[in-house]
């Protein structure tokens, strides 16, 4: 077996799983699980070091074909294969998850309390989370979605703040419910037509009637609003950030959110073209709604956590808009908007812990007057949030001027309909300042709490600390400055992606322009001769 032919994903994603299975073999002498950390740091390094390696010796990013594809027969009875592959889609997610995955290992130091079994899950997550990614099976998608829930569950359960439990068990049933549409979905793709295949580039080729196409398209949807998440199927994020620790904060606004997000542009739009057709107004709607009730809601919440929570979720309504817009700056825009917030989202709470751990509140008010104390966290807070409301120069701004230039650009839309939603979801941009401003005025600046400035815990950032936040910003400000960097990895797959859902766009012109003079001009051009971007 030469480095050429050698299975890189499949190793990528088993390799942190196995050396998990070590861990209750390391020596723990005083129970704080030094060692195990180190253990566990150094399985993160290596496999991401291997993933880095795969993706600069193995992966084309001028092609916009699955590569890396590795297949072996399972259960051949039912067409069942541990099917992995990568195109830009899956392989810049990869990447993303390989890189919060080891830093969150790091961000995991503080963990005292069974460390064994703590750093199994984070390892265990590690690979689970490649795999949803990576697997090209739909059956083993819904399986690795499905087994990536439970260490996130004893994550919240265990770990977890004083309304841990409750904050868990809503996670459990929000997700693992959904998940059954997936299982529905799949079932009724792969047993549709004269062959049984859970293969997802053979369920692509079916001819799937545009009834069926909107069924399971509704069932997908259902499923990934609720990990995007969209309103109204968002309530369980605030509880589980509320709750969580730094490190599973890291992994859950990094990572778990871009799970929903990719599958809808894999599932619901690759796969039933003709149906996304139908629902884009919808989405873009959605987003809408997403985009300014959260900054709303953000605005008003008086608790940090949930605070940069709603925050998130407002900021993941500019993924439905770029999915659902039918150019390729705004589907590229989308995808750069899930790798930006996945290094902004787990930037923001690791701070949010970090400050935690020293103020040992979370309430505003009760905040106040710490900056003198901590200059470092003060000014890494300040830097993330400039990232986060979307700074020229950092990957925010890139991301959100690529979607709504490839949305007010869209020829799928009427202008009016264009400027409404263009004017609507700036709402959310300009309300993103106010409340992140306002939010670092009252923790840094506000009225000294005398109590909590004099506490001896409450010393500045440390050299761990720091780094993990460089490390972050280091991407954020170099995809900002040269957005290439990234959308390099992608463009070819989003550009083949548009190129197969502009056949569906002449349903969407005729139900959104306003006029038969409008529509017989598009649809004597042709779909296929609008301009590409």
């Amino acid at each position: 077996m030469t480095l050429a032919t050698f299975p890189w994903l499949t190793a990528i994603i088993f390799f942190p799983i196995v050396a998990s299975a070590a861990i209750p073999l390391i020596p723990d002498p005083d129970g704080k699980g030094r060692p195990i950390r180190w253990y566990a740091l150094t399985i993160g390094l290596i496999n991401f070091v291997m993933l880095v390696y795969a993706f600069y010796t193995q992966y084309d990013i001028s092609s916009s074909e699955m590569q890396m594809v590795e297949r072996y027969d399972w259960i051949p009875q039912i067409g069942l294969q541990w099917s992995v592959g990568a195109d830009g889609l899956s392989m810049s997610l990869i990447l993303l998850t390989g890189f919060i995955s080891t830093l969150a290992i790091l961000a995991s130091w503080p963990v005292t309390f069974k460390p064994r079994l703590f750093y199994f899950l984070i390892l265990a997550m590690y690979g689970g989370q490649i795999a949803v990614f990576a697997v090209q099976d739909l059956l083993v998608f819904f399986l690795a979605w499905e087994l990536e829930l439970l260490p996130v569950y004893l994550l919240l359960s265990i770990w977890g703040g004083y309304k841990r439990q409750y904050a868990a068990t809503k996670f459990i049933l929000y997700t693992a419910g959904s998940s059954l549409f997936i299982l529905v979905a799949a079932l009724a793709m792969a047993f549709f037509g004269d062959v049984v295949t859970f293969d997802m580039r053979s369920l692509m080729a079916k001819d799937y009637p545009l009834t069926f196409q909107l069924l399971v398209y509704s069932a997908f949807l259902i499923a990934y609003a609720v990990k995007l998440p969209i309103v109204p199927l968002h309530t369980w994020l605030p509880d589980a950030h509320g709750e969580a620790t730094a490190p599973v904060h890291m992994l859950l606004a990094g990572i778990l959110l871009k799970m929903g997000g990719y599958a809808m542009i894999r599932m619901n739009v690759e796969m039933l073209p003709d149906a996304h057709a139908k629902f884009a107004p919808a989405l873009i709607i959605l987003g809408v709604v997403n985009i300014i009730y959260a900054a709303l809601t953000s605005f008003a919440q008086r608790n940090l956590k949930r605070k940069i929570a709603y925050s998130s979720i407002s900021h993941m309504g500019f993924v439905l808009i770029g999915i659902a817009c039918f150019t390729d700056l705004g589907m590229s825009g989308a995808v750069l908007q899930m790798v930006s917030h996945g290094l902004i989202g787990a930037s923001l709470f690791f701070l949010v812990g970090a400050t935690y751990d020293r103020t040992h509140t979370l309430v505003l008010e009760e905040m106040g007057g710490v900056g003198q104390q901590m200059p470092k966290i003060f000014a890494m807070f300040t830097t993330c949030s400039m990232a986060s409301l979307a700074l020229p120069g950092m990957s925010g701004f890139v991301a959100e001027l690529m979607v709504f230039v490839g949305f007010a650009t869209s020829d799928a839309y009427s202008f009016s309909f264009r400027l409404i939603v263009v004017c609507l979801a700036a709402i959310g941009v300009i309300l993103t300042p106010i409340y992140l401003l306002s939010m670092l005025r009252e923790i840094f600046y506000g009225d000294e709490n005398k109590e909590l400035t004099s506490h001896e815990a409450l010393i500045d950032a440390e050299p761990r600390e720091v780094f993990i936040i460089a490390c972050l910003l280091i991407p954020i400000i170099g995809i900002g400055l040269y957005p290439k960097i990234m959308t390099q990895v992608y463009d070819a797959k989003t550009s083949q992606l548009i190129a197969r859902i502009r056949t569906s766009v002449p349903s969407i012109v005729q139900a959104a322009t306003p006029t038969t003079e409008q529509q017989a001009v598009l649809l004597s051009q042709g779909v296929s001769q609008a301009p590409r971007l």
